[in-house]
């Protein structure tokens, strides 16, 4: 699995470019940001270079965060290629709870990110044979 910012964000004018400014002038790379909202607030759901310095930074910045698990599986980029990766979790009887996707430079598969039920989805896919990121293959290890 590896480790997804989620930040707990108003719904107000200029709130979101703060945030990314905040990253941005800590020289922190985004690799995939996704916000899902209400009238009053949002959730903002982002991979990054650094997932821990970012979270620091932001937490810093007066920002509510908090480190998600997720699991990052590399989809064909195929009509019907999501979809097969989603019927496999439903035959184990795991439930996505949310998902979103980026694309690797230079990748030619789509990376979809999974927040799941169960931690166990991320060996469902394995022994399915998809290939589950790693997060050294995502983003670099922060120092513990």
């Amino acid at each position: 699995m590896i480790e997804q910012i989620s930040v707990f964000l108003e719904n107000s004018t200029g709130r979101l470019a703060e945030l990314t400014r905040a990253l941005g002038n800590a020289g922190i790379d985004m690799h995939a940001l996704m916000v899902a909202d209400t009238e009053s607030f949002g959730v903002v759901r982002i991979i990054c270079d650094t997932p821990r310095a970012a979270r620091d930074i932001l937490v810093g910045c007066g920002f509510s965060v908090t480190l998600t698990p997720v699991i990052a599986v590399e989809v064909p980029d195929r009509p019907g290629g999501l979809a097969d990766v989603l019927e496999a979790l439903d035959r184990a009887e795991k439930n996505v709870e949310y998902a979103y996707c980026f694309v690797k430079p230079a990748g030619d598969a789509a990376v979809d990110v999974l927040k799941v039920d169960d931690i166990a989805a991320e060996d469902t896919l394995l022994a399915e044979g998809y290939g589950v990121l790693r997060p050294d293959s995502v983003y670099e290890l922060d120092p513990t």
